[in-house]
């Protein structure tokens, strides 16, 4: 008994007078025959052929595909003494399938027969004009392109650049790149509809439509490929597709994890120590943590076809651009204050606003609102001088505060302070309480100081010396629900001489706890 053969035959590059003499006379001699993919521009040379296009459309990863293919083939040698199998190119280049049958057919009692062919690689040396063992030319898969092409400079022929997505995450991958080197895109390579086309790194995701016959040639690749970047740009991607509470999540689900992520971030700066290279290491963990949801987002992104995180990088490069006339351009600045006013200028031009608050962001941070606002109106001369306008504001919004409490109680005559905490105050307490906020700062604002980092600090400062006055009250046995308010005041001035005490042993001020400008309760 005859032992079952799998021949494989190539199709050559697209152009049906690339294909072989003996290959066409395999094609005519079996009678069984099989095509990878009948997306191919010879594919109609092997006649009432079964394609295996219907696996790419059920299949997430292309090497679910080849495996699938292999195991149709090894099943059809059980029917039939010989099963031709055709593949695009030449199978002896870049063709998965086959190595995959090769590790396979002995095992399974079956005969593989590989004919050589014409594949691509031959037309694309000519069209570049260049001998590929002289110039050392490395080939490399576009899906493998992060780990393949790690530490290489060139030149390259990247294959497999089957979509455009791939060609982003190739220009992705390389840090460093300034944009210009040259790159040469081909496409449909010995068919009618062949181009030779030569861009830039910047452009190589947006010069075509990328196909299954687009391959990329990189001349020098002068920066290091970023394989840490991309290996997490396809973890994200791997979440995404494969855990269940990530498949599950939208851009508005991940909006209360993007604000926690931001603020771990602002308290890993604030604990930054200049002088204790330890403390990057929070600050390296929260900024990957932050880095995750902005990939996150991108991904979900990518996933609806609306765009991917290499548009968000080349989005931010691009303005960044813009927004420094005096790096990338020929205009000349007299400081920081110049740099600031020419950035404004420039926002105002691309966005095409009309209001000066235009752009900030209504859901900041109350205090960053109120500061953001403050500092815009200031642009257009809408503000104090300096400090001694804003501050008397304080106490005139006090005065005003007060006197709406006061109204308030008198529309309750029974109302005394202190009674029934889950009341609302009345719009007007409101409103004033808001004034008197916004006016402090206002206050912040024209001493340069951050109202947001300034009430944190007072707070962490308050929080530091209350949770001594616990540590105070169980070493004295005091439950602080029953103790008075001399009592209480007593163990807050002890807590305050500890934390002092703690601060002058220490010989450094704890960054969380330092004291603060602002006087306040906590004092």
């Amino acid at each position: 008994m005859r032992t079952p053969t799998i021949t494989v035959v190539g199709l050559g590059p697209g152009n049906p007078d690339h294909v072989t003499v003996e290959t066409l006379a395999a094609i005519e001699r079996i009678e069984h025959r099989h095509l990878r993919t009948a997306v191919h521009p010879s594919a109609h040379l092997v006649p009432d052929a079964i394609a295996h296009d219907d696996l790419y459309e059920r299949s997430d990863e292309f090497d679910d595909v080849y495996r699938a293919i292999v195991d149709r083939l090894i099943a059809a040698t059980v029917d039939h003494d010989e099963v031709l199998y055709a593949v695009p190119g030449s199978p002896l280049v870049l063709e998965r399938t086959v190595r995959y049958l090769r590790d396979t057919c002995a095992d399974a009692g079956v005969d593989l027969r590989v004919l050589p062919a014409m594949s691509f690689l031959d037309v694309a040396w000519a069209r570049l004009g260049i001998d590929p063992v002289e110039a050392r030319v490395t080939l490399v898969d576009g899906h493998d392109f992060t780990v393949a092409a790690a530490d290489l400079t060139g030149p390259l022929l990247v294959t497999h650049t089957h979509a455009n997505w791939v060609l982003s995450d190739i220009k992705l991958a390389v840090e460093q790149a300034t944009g210009d080197e040259a790159v040469t895109i081909l496409q449909a390579l010995g068919t009618d509809d062949e181009r030779i086309v030569d861009t830039t790194w910047a452009d190589l995701d947006r010069t075509i439509d990328a196909d299954h016959l687009t391959s990329l040639y990189i001349p020098a690749l002068g920066a290091p490929v970023g394989r840490e970047y991309v290996r997490f740009h396809e973890l994200v991607r791997t979440l995404r597709e494969t855990c269940p509470w990530d498949i599950e999540q939208t851009h508005q689900t991940l909006l209360p994890f993007l604000l926690e992520e931001t603020y771990e971030v602002v308290d890993a700066l604030q604990a930054l120590d200049p002088g204790d290279a330890a403390t990057d290491d929070d600050l390296v963990e929260e900024l990957g943590d932050l880095l995750f949801q902005i990939e996150f987002h991108a991904t979900i992104a990518e996933q609806e076809g609306r765009f991917t995180i290499a548009d968000i990088t080349q989005g931010i490069h691009d303005k960044l651009v813009r927004r420094h006339p005096h790096v990338f351009a020929d205009v000349t600045v007299d400081g920081t204050d110049e740099v600031l006013s020419n950035w404004d200028d420039i926002k105002r031009a691309e966005k095409g606003r009309t209001s000066v608050f235009d752009g900030i962001p209504r859901s900041l941070p109350s205090l960053s609102y109120a500061a953001k606002v403050g500092k815009k109106a200031s642009k257009v001369g809408f503000d104090w001088p300096d400090v001694s306008g804003a501050f008397p504001k304080i106490v005139e919004e006090t005065g005003e505060l007060a006197a709406a409490m006061a109204s308030d109680r008198r529309r309750d005559p029974g109302a005394e302070a202190g009674d029934d905490p889950g009341a609302e105050a009345g719009d007007d307490v409101r409103d004033e309480l808001g004034d008197l906020l916004f006016a402090t700062v206002n206050v912040a604002r024209h001493l340069d100081v951050d109202a947001e980092l300034a009430l944190r600090r007072a707070t962490d400062k308050f929080r530091a010396r209350f949770e001594q006055v616990e540590r105070l009250a169980v070493e004295q046995g005091i439950d602080l629900r029953d103790a008075d308010l001399t009592t209480l005041d007593r163990l807050w001035d002890d807590a305050k001489l500890v934390v002092r005490a703690n601060r002058s042993t220490s010989g450094s001020t704890n960054r969380s706890t330092s004291g603060s400008t602002i006087r306040s309760t906590t004092d």
